[in-house]
């Protein structure tokens, strides 16, 4: 996938999993879009995990495994800035 395709596909991932997140995000476009890259990294990592397999690369996740991963993420900034 192209880089300016992982910048759209993170731009949407951050921006559903801002909208199912309570609460006020204060987040930019750029805030966002890192937000869905980083959260499809972190959905592939726990799905291979949970499948049983051993952490050896890193794998992005689909759709919904992205905005899975970007609530994840949201929930640790939030525990980590208390």
């Amino acid at each position: 996938m192209g880089i300016l395709a992982w910048i759209i596909f993170g731009f949407f991932a951050g921006l559903v999993a801002r909208a199912i997140t309570p609460g006020n995000q204060r987040m930019g476009f750029i805030n966002t879009t890192l937000l869905g890259v980083a959260g499809s990294f972190t959905g592939g990592t726990i799905a291979n995990l949970l499948a049983g397999h051993p952490f050896q690369s890193l794998e992005s996740a689909g759709f919904i495994g992205s905005v899975i991963g970007a609530i994840v993420l949201m929930f640790v900034v939030r525990l980590v800035r208390r």
